[in-house]
Order: C-alpha cells, then structure tokens, then sequence
C-alpha cells in the first residue's frame, strides 16, 4: 500500500543517521514488547506479513511520531484485538486511557493470474500497479526495467499472506537496477539490487 512507510529512494530527509555503538533498547519496555512479539509469532498468533502490514496501517500522525518499539507494539496489540487474544477495553484499563491501534484490515490480493517465470540474464519490468493493502514492493522500482541476476526459492505471497488469502508460494527473483535509471539526474552511477515477487514482474519487450 502507499503510505508514510515507504520512504526507499525519497528525497528532502536528510542523511542518515548511524553510530555503530547504538544501543539496541533505550528502555526496559521495548524489551518485553520486541520478546511478546517474538512470542507471539512463534506460537502462530500471526505472521510476519501481517505483523508488517498492522505496522503500515497505523494513522500516517501515529507512525511519524513513533519509535521502531512503539510501532511494534501498536502492530502487536492491533493483531491481538482481530485475533481476539485481547480487546481494545482490556488495553485501555491497563493503560489507563486511550491506546491506539493501527486502521483496519482492508481485502488483499493472490498471485497475478498472468504471472510468469524468468531466468538468469533477462531484462524484467516492474509492474506499475497501486496497491490497497500489503505489497513488498518499494514504490522507487514501480515501472522501472532491470535484470535478473539470482533467484530465491519460493515463499508466502506477502499480499496474500497478510490478508489470509489463499495463494501459491512465489520465488523472488534478484533484480539488478541502474541508480540512474531509478533517479535520472539525481543519482551516481551504480547498480541497485531487489528482491523482487514474480507477481509484481512481467518480461521487458
């Protein structure tokens, strides 16, 4: 989906920031909330499309103005309300007020009724499609033609997998980009790489 989350290849943000000695938690609650997450995936509660895909629909204001804990447990708790493990009144008496949860669900989609394979070497395009909900794909390569340099094996489709919509396993396929054909004036000349799903390529003409 587009939104305030996929920021890959945008522009006017600055550098940014790294120190090699950060700390990995900076309070002892981020600690717990990173273990129930863990937890919770392990034990099936949800899957990691739709742990991301709770983390996209949080409010463009909420998911600004959070830090990387606060948007997993917003993910967490909104998860654990539409499974029913918890209800939002049982959050907000122990929070003693208003705790926010992420927008709701909206329909996912399954593979690409046209999708095809590659192989090594072939120029691919990017499909230049709009998607409502989970899609792994960056914004910064819709459109955009590249190479296929590796291939993975197959894995859970993430726009059917966040929706619980029933879809074959997909590979993704390496695709080698031109930064310049990416960001035309606005980049040095090198090579971007992505992972990319089958269902979001087609075969350059």
């Amino acid at each position: 989906m587009d939104g305030v989350h996929d920021l890959g290849g945008k522009q006017g943000f600055g550098p940014v920031r790294y120190r090699p000695d950060a700390a990995v938690f900076h309070e002892d609650w981020e600690k717990r909330i990173n273990a129930l997450y863990g937890v919770a995936v392990r034990a099936g509660i949800f899957n990691m499309d739709e742990y991301r895909h709770a983390i996209e629909r949080m409010d463009p204001r909420h998911y600004m103005n959070a830090g990387y804990y606060e948007r997993t447990l917003t993910s967490l708790a909104t998860l654990c309300v539409e499974k029913g493990v918890v209800s939002l009144q049982d959050l907000e008496q122990r929070a003693g007020g208003a705790f926010p949860l992420a927008n709701p669900l909206g329909p996912g989609r399954s593979n690409a009724a046209d999708r095809t394979d590659f192989t090594l070497g072939q120029r691919v395009q990017v499909r230049n499609g709009h998607v409502g909900g989970h899609v792994r794909l960056p914004g910064y390569i819709r459109g955009k033609t590249g190479v296929v340099v590796h291939i993975s094996p197959a894995y859970p489709f993430p726009d059917a997998h966040a929706h619980g919509v029933y879809a074959e396993d997909e590979p993704t396929f390496d695709v080698r980009f031109k930064s310049t054909d990416l960001w035309p004036d606005a980049a040095d000349a090198a090579f971007v790489h992505v992972g990319v799903f089958q269902s979001y390529l087609v075969a350059a003409l």
